[in-house]
This record gives C-alpha cells, structure tokens and sequence, in this order.
C-alpha cells in the first residue's frame, strides 16, 4: 500500500461499505467492517473519489423473499442470465442501506446507486446485470478524463468483481487493492472472482 503511486487523474472507486455488508448486517461479508478504515487512509491520496450504493426497492428480485420456497444463495435463471437469491438487504431509505457509519464520504465526487430497478440486480458500478442498462458512471469518467481505477470495498468476489472487470474491459486500467476489500467466498468464489478478474486485464496490488 505504501508504495502505491497514486495520479492525479486516478480515480478511487469504493463499493458499497454499507451497513448491511458489515457486522449485524443482512447479508455480512466476513470481517467487512475492516476494510472501513484501509479505505478512509486510501481517500487521503486521492484526487478523485466515487462511491457505490446497493439501493433495492422492497421485494427486488434478487431477494429470495421474492420467489416461493427460495433459500438465500441459491441461483435461479433470470432474463439476464444466472442470480443468485440473498436475503432482503440495502432496502432504500433502510439503515441498512447506510454508508458505515465510520466511512469517511465527504471527499466524495460522486455516488453511484445501483440495483434500484426491481427486476434487474446490478453488481457492477458500470452496468447492471443485463451487462447493457449503463449506471452512467463511464461517460462521467470520461469527461473527467479519469486513466487508472482503484477498486476497493465489498465484495470482492460480487459487486468488486464485477465493477473491476466492466472497469479494465471499459479501457481504464484498473486495479483491485486487496487489503482494502473483503469477500463473500460463498463456493470458491473468491478464486473464480480472481480468475475471472485476471482474464479480464485487472490488476491487483
């Protein structure tokens, strides 16, 4: 981390450090809370700053709660391909869906909101999960003349995955900084959110 040479046309992109990801959440990524702190040194360095916030509408899709006899993390097809089902979590305007309280968002640029459309989930901080329906997030990029993405935040193997990849195969070089970031690991996900990641030109430090 020390040696990280940060730019002033890099961008620190942090994903979804919400309360229903960190302890006594719904749907808690182990030792979440962890990252809030890596992350709040990291906005120190950076000139540029997006947060990412998971922000369903009650009875998403995506909830198991929606579909009968559905059990949390099980995989249904969808329009759009594979979901997994998670327990109700990020209801907009819940606490849950709050930032962490610790997080330090003031030095932000801007806030991304995703999954908001019922029948859709959106991992990625790019698109959602149809991998067409643009977050809006790339042209603002752009017209920022934004170089290197830093990934950071929750989850690795989810929604940092997911960002990262959409991130690099936009044209940005992108890298995941591991310290700052936690995973699910539901199945070996973390492995497969890795390889994937790597196929995809991402970088990680």
């Amino acid at each position: 981390m020390a040696s990280l040479d940060v730019q002033p046309d890099d961008l620190l992109l942090v994903i979804d450090v919400q309360n229903d990801f960190c302890a006594g959440g719904a749907l808690e990524v182990p030792d979440g809370d962890a990252v809030v702190l890596e992350i709040n040194s990291l906005m120190q360095r950076f000139t540029h700053i997006a947060l990412t916030q998971d922000w369903h509408p009650p009875g998403h899709k995506s909830f198991a709660s929606s579909h009968d006899d559905a059990e949390p993390f099980s995989v249904i097809d969808m329009p759009y391909g594979e979901q997994t089902l998670w327990p109700d979590h990020c209801v907009q305007g819940s606490p849950g869906a709050e930032f962490h309280e610790a997080l330090q968002t003031d030095s932000a640029d801007m806030i991304i909101r995703k999954g908001y459309r019922k029948s859709i989930d959106s991992y990625s901080a790019f698109y959602e999960n149809d991998k067409t329906t643009p977050t809006g997030l790339k042209g603002y990029l752009q017209e920022r003349e934004i170089r290197r993405i830093f990934c950071c935040g929750l989850a690795t193997d989810f929604c940092v995955r997911f960002s990262a990849e959409d991130a690099s195969r936009n044209g940005f070089d992108t890298y995941v900084i591991e310290q700052a970031c936690r995973a699910i690991d539901n199945q070996s996900s973390l492995q497969a959110a890795r390889d994937a990641m790597q196929q995809a030109g991402v970088n990680f430090c």
